[in-house]
């Protein structure tokens, strides 16, 4: 199993914080520097529906988005550059969670 770490918010922190800039520049680097993807913007993720989640889930906005990386530092970073976020963290694929990067609305 591995260990997934996520920022959570409602979609609309996606056009009021400069996330696009910051996911561009993070994808830039890791391209120069020859470094593996190792973080992915998800709509309404879907590790939410989990039964483990249900307190987490209880706080998001209607609509959440999450910034999913197996890169727990990348993650902090993002909490203290963002406002009014929510993070954590699961393992999987596991039994509640077979897929860590799916979404349950259709792409």
């Amino acid at each position: 199993m591995q260990t997934y770490y996520y920022v959570l918010a409602s979609d609309r922190f996606l056009v009021e914080e400069p996330i696009d800039e910051v996911l561009t520049e993070r994808t830039r680097n890791y391209h120069e520097n020859e470094k593996a993807i190792d973080f992915w913007l998800v709509k309404q993720p879907a590790f939410l529906e989990a039964p483990e989640m249900a307190a987490i889930k209880a706080q998001c906005p209607p609509q959440p988005t999450a910034i999913i990386s197996t890169n727990q530092q990348f993650i902090t970073w993002l909490k203290l550059r963002l406002e009014y976020v929510l993070t954590g963290e699961f393992a999987a694929p596991s039994i509640t969670i077979a897929e860590p990067l799916a979404s349950i609305v259709a792409v």
